[in-house]
């Protein structure tokens, strides 16, 4: 069975991440911003974490990014990711905005390093993945 007969598991769509989900399923990453004190924050939550506020917005991200951390998945936990191993998880910190942890694709994982400049993939690949995704700046 390929990844193309399994579909990818979906997150759980609420009140509070209605906005993200929605928008990535249209190829665009939009992240909260605390009308506040300024912040962009990710995950989605119902409290800016920074000054507690409850006076959350949305605003769109351009994508580029830097990756922190990584790891790579070798035994996945779906069906819709066996023939896809390995899987690159990674800590990203996004340019002028919060970190977060998101999927990488690449042909070479091996290629895959701390520092590596990313981007968001364009709209028509990004909307098969259920969450926002990356790619290695080529």
């Amino acid at each position: 069975m390929t990844h193309n007969d399994q579909q990818y598991p979906t997150p759980r769509v609420d009140q509070i991440n209605s906005a993200f989900v929605e928008a990535w399923a249209e190829g665009v990453l939009r992240l909260q911003v605390c009308g506040a004190c300024g912040q962009e924050t990710f995950y989605p939550r119902p409290l800016c974490p920074h000054c507690w506020s409850s006076d959350l917005g949305w605003t769109e991200h351009d994508g580029k990014a830097t990756l922190v951390s990584y790891s790579l998945v070798m035994r996945p936990n779906h069906p819709a990711f066996f023939e896809e191993t390995p899987i690159i998880l990674a800590e990203i910190a996004l340019r002028d905005g919060p970190t977060m942890l998101a999927r990488v694709i690449c042909d070479d994982p091996t290629q895959i390093r701390s520092g590596l400049l990313l981007e968001l993939l364009p709209a028509e690949e990004g909307k098969k993945y259920p969450l926002p995704t990356f790619r290695p700046v080529l």
